[in-house]
């Protein structure tokens, strides 16, 4: 197991990026390379453009090969978006086994019933989280495997998604010369890198600000119990910080990650920002005061969001861990008081770090890649989140069938060179022979 290598590939709104690890002798995640490339074809979690997405791929696995020094093919990928939604279900199935013992296989079996339950037109089931189970009305049991009984129920946490948004994905990676792992829930992962089982025990809440979604998932007992996508994040901010301030979108990314806090109270000087104006035009002033203004009236909207969230869950009042904030968003100064100052709950920042123990661990451990540490961890855990329906298998191997048979226009030009200089060096052959019987003559 310490020589298997698994690739974490997050797809996000504002950056591509593929994390290379492995686990040491003592359980700890060493990281081998990273590589990171602008997000040009994807807007709030979902593909948007297909080359552009391709081609940032490619360039965030080819710094993460250089890096690694390793050949990547496969990848474990994360899937986000405001079209992904979560629901409860329950299922039965009755046991025919003489000696009445719950096997592996009938928890498997009660697991892939649940894909065949009836979703909305145009979604499909991307996880199916098993949360409890009952066995002959015993409830309560959180490992059925073993015991006797006739009737199991289970009671399953299910992920949904829109079929053309994961097909998209699944196209991208495959056009990119990868292969899909597993297609795993950004807020899963998230979760892996920068949550404890104690917090996860106790009830906590972690929200991932990424560029276009803020990603929340709600756990209590070890157990997964609430997944939802606010379609807001750090890009509204950087829009508003462009409207408000009437400067290039290029300079507001520039106010909101260097000068910029999410707690306008916080900002006790009036500290004045000089930006560059256009070509031949004056330097425009800003100040930071109002740019923290500008900043918090958007982070707070977006945590009343956050808010009714936790209530809909109806474990509100069950979050003895607080909140764990976590994302590219988590960076922003003051993020961690405007939480709490917002929805009265003890709140911290997540990093990866705590998994990490050798390698690159000081240009990873920053809270924007906990989604791609986490898809490394869930990945040598093989932690079975997912169970990849088998319609998304045969679509990769139909994608790949539809690359292969693609013409290869280089391909194509050599061979064509290759049959012209063959036919040239036989016509030439043909006139060097000839010389030569006619020797006589020519001289």
């Amino acid at each position: 197991m310490n020589d298997k290598i698994v690739v974490g590939l997050d797809i996000g709104t504002t950056k591509i990026c593929a994390i290379v690890g492995k686990r040491n002798e003592f359980g700890k995640i060493n990281i081998l390379g990273i590589g990171k490339a602008d997000s040009d074809g994807v807007n709030r979690g979902v593909v948007v453009n297909i080359e552009k997405t391709v081609q940032s791929i490619r360039e965030a696995v080819a710094e993460a090969e250089k890096q690694s020094g390793i050949k990547i093919e496969v990848v474990h990928v994360g899937i986000a978006g405001e079209h992904v939604r979560s629901m409860q279900h329950k299922g039965i199935i009755t046991l025919n086994h003489p000696d009445m013992e719950i096997t592996r296989e009938d928890v498997a079996r009660l697991h892939n019933e649940m894909f065949k339950i009836a979703t909305q037109p145009g979604t499909e089931i991307i996880h199916v989280l098993p949360q409890e189970y009952t066995v002959d009305n015993q409830t309560g049991i959180l490992e059925p495997v073993g015991m006797s009984g006739v009737r199991l129920e289970g009671n399953f946490h299910i992920v949904t998604g829109q079929t053309t948004a994961a097909n998209n994905v699944y196209r991208c990676i495959v056009r990119a010369g990868l292969e899909v792992a597993e297609l795993v829930l950004e807020p899963l992962a998230s979760s892996a890198a920068v949550l404890t089982e104690e917090e996860k025990e106790a009830g906590v809440c972690l929200v991932d600000i990424g560029g276009g979604t803020t990603d929340i998932a709600i756990w209590e007992n070890n157990i997964i119990r609430h997944t939802a996508v606010v379609p807001f994040g750090g890009n509204i901010v950087t829009e508003d910080i462009k409207q408000g301030c009437k400067v290039m979108k290029r300079h507001a990314e520039l106010l909101k990650t260097q000068y910029g806090s999410a707690l306008s109270e916080a900002i006790t000087e009036d500290l004045i920002i000089s930006i560059p104006g256009p070509r031949d035009r004056a330097a425009k002033e800003i100040s930071q005061k109002m740019l923290a203004q500008i900043i918090q009236s958007r982070m707070e909207e977006i945590m009343e969001f956050v808010i009714a969230e936790i209530k809909n869950s109806g474990f509100e009042d069950k979050l003895v861990a607080g909140i764990v904030v976590t994302g590219g968003g988590a960076q922003l100064m003051h993020i961690k008081q405007l939480v709490e100052f917002v929805t009265g709950i003890d709140t911290r920042i997540g990093l990866p770090g705590e998994h990490l123990a050798s390698g690159m661990v000081d240009e990873v451990n920053f809270p924007m890649y906990a989604t791609g540490t986490g898809l490394v961890i869930m990945g040598l855990d093989s932690a079975g989140y997912i169970q990849r329906p088998a319609k998304n298998i045969g679509l990769q191997q139909q994608l790949s069938s539809e690359e292969s048979r693609t013409p290869n226009y280089t391909e194509k030009e050599t061979k064509e060179n290759n049959n012209s200089t063959s036919l040239l060096g036989k016509v030439k052959s043909w006139f060097e022979n000839t010389l030569t019987n006619t020797g006589d003559f020519i001289e």
